[in-house]
């Protein structure tokens, strides 16, 4: 396994908690609230996650759980009439969650828009798609600065501001279409807008990879709107990542969790929806994709998820998947402003990364998919070096490899992780 040469810049690693499922957390035990957190955000403890991916209400207020509630909730009587915006402090939780995640070190606050107020569209609703109206474009990007002003004022800096989420899907939830034209078009108001208040524009979110390669594609195309965002980002629900988006700017995989129909904890089933399955696409969108940041879909929530932590009500407690520890074996080690570095390996069994963090220290992130032990030889910097195993009987355990020098052979379980840091 040889080292080559340097590839993207890591922007981090992140989740969200989205549609008021910090609800759930903040009705369990303090104890078990910090347990979670510390799953969640510690370097140390846990994941050490450090992007926050918040969601922009835009159901009426009173909505019942599930629906985030906007900070407009009424036509204030027109595109071009003063605003009515009200602000209750909490938005559905993630004022807590934002001001937790700020006390563990994360700076990276994605605040996202899955749909603008039903007033601002063509059907009348927040949900089942429509479009939004022209003549409330500008309002629209108003309403979102708004947003991130909100925040401000209780101490948590928006850092990325989107606004659209999916737009090549209609669903029955808040969502809202919006073609790549339509985009573009949009972006040439909010770009200037959000540049003002300090914020990064990140577009679009579609679902698929594919799908968002033709937003990225569009505005690339358009030197206006071009030049106002900052990040394209893409979902792989409806097609995978299998490579780059069309864009020299930086890449996100900002929302991703496995299709199932079951809660699961194992790390290799066979399911697609084990920790392995998420190891798995973890690696193809940061060697596939090129992505700088990677964000996986909810922290927590209840029943059927594949979330990283299930919320049992009923016990006022929570269960851990292997998926959350398939992701820390990556965030925990791999830190805002890593490099990705080329690395080859021989054996095709194994998918392989390396990086190097801003701090000097390396990370080799060895999967080996086959269902026998493999010996490999890596090479890094010299140094100390720690081997943390992750598979069906090991979270991240940990290590001490021998000496200082930089060529070490490993011998690697069957369908596992192992991640090498040498400091």
């Amino acid at each position: 396994m040889e080292q080559h040469g340097v590839l993207q810049r890591i922007d981090g690693f992140g989740f969200s908690q989205a549609f008021r499922r910090n609800e759930l957390v903040r009705a369990l035990p303090a104890a078990k609230q910090r347990e979670i957190l510390d799953l969640w955000l510690s370097p140390e403890k846990g994941a050490g996650l450090s992007i926050l991916r918040l969601g922009i209400g835009s159901s009426p207020a009173g909505s019942p759980y599930d629906l985030m509630t906007s900070i407009q909730p009424e036509d204030p009587g027109g595109p071009d009439a003063p605003p009515k915006y009200v602000w209750d402090g909490e938005d559905g939780g993630q004022v807590w969650l934002a001001k937790e995640a700020k006390r563990y070190g994360v700076n990276r606050f994605y605040a996202d828009a899955w749909s603008a107020p039903g007033y601002m569209k063509d059907n009348g609703s927040d949900s089942d798609g429509g479009t939004l109206l022209p003549a409330w474009r500008q309002a629209y990007a108003d309403y979102l600065v708004q947003y991130a002003r909100f925040y401000a004022r209780e101490g948590i800096k928006i850092t990325d501001l989107g606004f659209t989420n999916e737009p090549d899907l209609t669903v029955s939830y808040a969502s809202m279409r919006f073609t790549p034209d339509q985009a573009t078009e949009f972006v040439k108001v909010l770009g200037p807008t959000a540049a003002r208040a300090g914020l990064r524009v990140i577009c679009c979110d579609a679902a698929g990879w594919s799908e968002q390669r033709e937003y990225t594609r569009a505005i690339e195309a358009d030197p206006a709107a071009r030049r106002w965002v900052a990040t394209h980002a893409g979902h792989p629900y409806v097609s995978p990542v299998d490579g780059p988006l069309p864009t020299g700017r930086p890449v996100w995989m900002s929302e991703w969790s496995p299709n199932g129909s079951t809660w699961n904890e194992a790390w290799d089933d066979g399911s697609g929806y084990d920790g392995l399955a998420v190891a798995q696409q973890i690696h193809d969108s940061l060697t596939l994709g090129r992505a700088n940041g990677y964000v996986f879909w909810f922290g927590a929530s209840r029943g059927a998820t594949r979330g990283l932590i299930q919320i049992d009500e009923a016990t006022s407690t929570y269960h851990v998947s292997k998926r959350l520890w398939a992701l820390a074996a990556y965030s925990r080690f791999i830190r805002p402003g890593a490099v990705r570095l080329a690395v080859t390996a021989a054996d095709p069994a194994l998918k392989v990364t390396a990086f190097r963090n801003a701090g000097g220290s390396e990370v080799v992130e060895i999967l080996n998919t086959a269902t026998v032990p493999v010996s490999t030889r890596i090479t890094t910097r010299a140094g100390r070096a720690t081997s943390y195993l992750t598979d069906g009987d090991h979270s991240l355990a940990a290590t001490p490899l021998a000496g200082l020098r930089p060529d070490r052979t490993l011998t690697l379980p069957p369908r596992s992780l192992t991640t090498v840091v040498v400091r």
